[in-house]
């Protein structure tokens, strides 16, 4: 049998488990493709470093262009990351012909598009599983497993780094600088964490998710974005008391084709079963018109659950080599994109007012809600043994975010509100 022969830009984490999986599982892997799996070249930053592993250093090259135009290699298999220069590579290696499979998420919610376009024109298969969730398969999932259903939410913690910090906050009662600096430690965090405490991966992720999802072109402004570096444990402690669990969400709603994408730390029922992903851990809820509810939860990174992703994507792509259909499955988004207004886009709130202690100031402010055509489902006015000021804490019905913006407005003028101390969007 004449081997497919794969070629591989990256040996860091992910580029490792990919060779463990290959050489390790080869022979069911063959026996699934029929033909042998063969890691003929890969490209790296330093090709006399040591490894964890033992590669061939004949293998080995600086040179990712001699990976890209090696006229034997089928399959390109990127796991370096980078944008720019990651897709001049991509472009070029479909322009010769190759497959491309990758876990590369910034590039995918970016440059998506234009890489599945020329992909359709050469005929050639992109797979990006690993991109999302490291080795959960939800990008499949959404493509086939939803392919007869019309999908209305996707809602996910799509970042272990924010889940572990909230997690650890919850539990243990630690600020959020405390675990942030134990999660450096711990390599879970990198040393500038931005991308994941604000909501940027995160934000990534549910671009690709919500374009394959509702089958139109989402793209990354699209997505209103916002971290988790201002919650406090005070704010998790309330959560909790209220029946809440704080998780970074994703959350992507579709109605009558309208659509609006988020992320954003949101007070979740503690009886959701999202609720109860802790720590690094990874899960997607997907709502669709048929099916109902379903979940999605395991690993959403390292180095073989993601890894995982990426060889079933080579065995996909072989699959498709031997019946001669590759190009054939891609998902080009063909509905037009429709965002909802402020006005269209509705949630639950929950808002932690810090007031003047005196008779008078709660009916000023159900004033102001009534004012804007917000119900409430729960107010509670309480003193704080650490603040002389009095607090609110109120808990919305669905009221839209044009509404809630103008009450946020109107509290900023309100000479008895003290502070807007917290507003978080609320599940359940």
């Amino acid at each position: 049998m004449k081997p497919v022969k794969v070629g591989l830009l990256g040996l860091g984490t992910v580029g490792t488990g990919v060779v463990r999986i290959v050489e390790g599982n080869q022979e069911d892997l063959s026996s699934q493709v029929g033909s042998p799996i063969v890691i003929e070249k890969i490209a790296v930053k330093n090709t006399e470093k040591d490894r964890v592993i033992a590669v061939d250093r004949a293998k080995l090259t600086e040179d990712p262009w001699e990976v890209i135009r090696h006229p034997d290699i089928d399959v390109i298999v990127e796991v370096m990351g980078g944008i720019d220069q990651t897709k001049a590579y991509i472009l070029e290696a479909l322009e010769r012909g190759k497959h491309i499979v990758t876990a590369n998420k910034d590039l995918m919610a970016l440059h998506g598009s234009e890489i599945l376009a020329k992909a359709q024109e050469k005929q050639c298969d992109v797979f990006y599983e690993a991109s999302v969730a490291g080795g959960i398969p939800i990008i499949r999932t959404l493509i086939e497993g939803f392919s007869s259903d019309r999908i209305t939410r996707i809602m996910g913690i799509v970042n272990g780094t924010t889940n572990y910090i909230l997690t650890k906050m919850s539990q243990e009662g630690a600020s959020y600088e405390e675990v942030l600096a134990e999660a450096q430690a711990l390599g879970y965090a990198e040393t500038d964490p931005t991308s994941d405490v604000e909501g940027l991966d995160a934000a990534r992720k549910m671009a690709i998710l919500s374009t394959l999802g509702f089958r139109t072109n989402v793209e990354l402004q699209d997505v209103t974005v916002r971290g988790i570096s201002s919650v406090t444990r005070e704010d998790i402690t309330y959560a909790r008391r209220l029946g809440y669990e704080m998780k970074l969400l994703g959350i992507a709603d579709r109605q009558d084709d309208e659509i609006t994408i988020s992320v954003q730390p949101t007070m979740v029922r503690q009886n959701h079963p999202i609720a109860s992903v802790n720590g690094v851990f990874n899960a997607v809820y997907v709502h669709g018109e048929a099916v109902g509810e379903t979940m999605f939860y395991g690993a959403g990174a390292g180095e073989l659950p993601t890894a995982t992703s990426v060889v079933a994507d080579i065995v996909a792509v072989i699959k498709n080599l031997k019946l001669g259909v590759n190009g054939l499955k891609a998902i080009v988004p063909y509905k037009p994109k429709r965002l909802q207004s402020d006005e269209q886009i509705l949630s639950k709130n929950f808002i932690l007012l810090h007031v003047d202690d005196k008779a008078g100031v709660l009916a000023q402010i159900t004033q102001i809600f009534a004012e804007y055509e917000v119900s409430l489902a729960s107010v509670v006015q309480q003193p704080n043994e650490t603040n002389p000021d009095a607090e609110i804490i109120i808990v919305t019905h669905n009221a839209s975010k044009a509404s809630m913006d103008k009450v946020l407005r109107h509290f900023e003028s309100l000479n008895v509100i003290r502070r807007i101390k917290s507003v978080y969007r609320v599940e359940g």
